[in-house]
């Protein structure tokens, strides 16, 4: 299925959309940089916190700040270990590289690599965890904070898929692994520090 989406938007002479001003400049670099500013706002709300985060606890908004943050870490980092090439670096895309199955592991495909999971769509994704911190206070608020980080993450991930920049399976993984970072997360703290995540929001807002 990667092979058949990436040769539905790509040909020998590579891949039309690639270089595209509102792919490249909106939905690539523009995505990333509200990504980036939105991280920094949660961090800022820890001590500062404006609308629905009041309802949360400062250790809640701490964990749902960090695990944006790790998730974003976590991908990256199996991005840099990984051998597997983008679509665009396939030989029969205009590149270099052969196909090498994400599982073929230690199997290199002759290209750059570095391309698994979707790093893009991570910029969305990495807000799944926030479900599990925004689910104690509210689970409107947690399945709209979820509905919005998945389909705005599948977005980002089609996008880069027609650039030739990913596959759809790239994609899925950068949604599971940003889910068990922020589920990992929630399971330590809530094992760990359950006074601070039950404290109640008023006499914190009071003190």
């Amino acid at each position: 299925m990667d092979l058949l989406l990436a040769r539905a938007a790509g040909s020998p002479m590579g891949f039309p959309l690639r270089s595209n001003p509102f792919m490249v400049h909106v939905m690539h670099e523009g995505a990333r940089n509200l990504s980036w500013v939105l991280v920094i706002g949660l961090f800022v709300t820890i001590r500062w916190p404006f609308g629905f985060l009041r309802r949360l606890t400062t250790g809640g908004r701490a964990q749902l700040a960090l695990t944006v943050l790790a998730s974003v870490i976590a991908v990256s980092m199996l991005k840099h270990a990984s051998q597997t090439s983008c679509p665009w670096d396939l030989q029969e895309f205009g590149g270099a590289a052969r196909y090498v199955s994400h599982w073929s592991w230690g199997v290199n495909d002759g290209g750059p690599g570095g391309c698994f999971p979707a790093g893009h769509a991570s910029a969305a994704f990495a807000y799944v965890g926030g479900y599990f911190v925004l689910r104690r206070v509210s689970a409107r608020a947690a399945a709209v904070w979820l509905g919005v980080a998945v389909v705005a993450g599948f977005v980002l991930g089609v996008s880069q898929q027609l650039r030739g920049a990913h596959y759809m399976s790239h994609t899925l993984w950068t949604a599971w692994v940003c889910w068990v970072v922020g589920f990992a997360i929630d399971v330590l703290v809530t094992r760990f520090s359950p006074r601070a995540l039950n404290r109640p929001v008023a006499a914190h807002a009071g003190s």
